[in-house]
């Protein structure tokens, strides 16, 4: 039998939006969305949160999620990497727990709209192909071969990415994906042992664009709000 491990990761003092993890949002505290998901998916032994914040982890517990550590503030910091935060929430959950767990899931608090069906079909995706790890995207906008542009330090301006003879459709161009911080999924082993994200055998599930906004702005958090208020109407 598979032991997999959920985190979920949510810091106090985010900058772009105020307090957003327990932001109320259509209803419900903004992280209420994430733990009731990976609640519903039926996959993890235990939903663990890592935060600072005291507040984050009382309504965390409300919703049935696990807190039995806070974070330490090097990594709370805005300069802390994702990958230590979790590597962190991992080897704690390890050892309160007494198991050794096969795989993790982390589910990202500011992505409420993906679905269960999302964390489960990921899951199966990774697992089918044995992949070291996983990442979830959305196609992109924007082309690195067709739209993309970057400016050098003098000022010149030039495509991210070419090709031999250009691109002059869009649809023409190789296919590019967002990644939308949604689903990452770890084996064991490879997440304690890594220290980048992208491997040789990384996996990605493509997941579409209404289900892949990040809450990093007031803006996001309002085009959230409007789309689950139409998801709710449509019901």
């Amino acid at each position: 039998m598979r032991k997999i491990l959920c985190t979920i990761c949510a810091r106090g003092g985010s900058k772009g939006v105020k307090n957003k993890n327990i932001k109320e949002l259509n209803g419900k505290p903004l992280i209420a969305y994430t733990i009731e998901q990976a609640k519903a998916s039926e996959l993890f032994e235990h939903i663990v949160i890592s935060t600072d914040d005291n507040k984050i982890a009382r309504v965390s517990k409300e919703y049935g999620a696990e807190v039995f550590f806070k974070r330490d503030p090097k990594l709370a910091s805005d300069t802390a990497g994702k990958l230590d935060v979790i590597k962190d929430a991992f080897s704690r959950s390890e050892k309160y727990y007494h198991q050794t767990f096969d795989y993790l899931v982390d589910l990202d608090a500011t992505a409420p709209l993906r679905s269960v069906e999302d964390i489960t079909k990921a899951f199966e995706h990774f697992i089918k192909n044995d992949n070291d790890n996983l990442i979830t995207a959305m196609p992109s906008r924007r082309s690195p071969y067709f739209n993309l542009i970057e400016v050098d330090q003098d000022g010149k301006v030039y495509l991210s990415k070419t090709l031999e003879g250009g691109v002059v459709r869009r649809q023409d161009a190789p296919k590019s994906y967002d990644m939308n911080a949604s689903i990452y999924i770890w084996k064991r082993d490879i997440l304690l042992n890594s220290d980048t994200l992208f491997l040789e055998n990384t996996g990605l599930y493509v997941m579409p664009e209404e289900r892949s906004i990040d809450i990093d702005t007031e803006l996001d958090y309002k085009f959230v709000e409007f789309l689950m208020k139409e998801r709710d109407v449509e019901k």
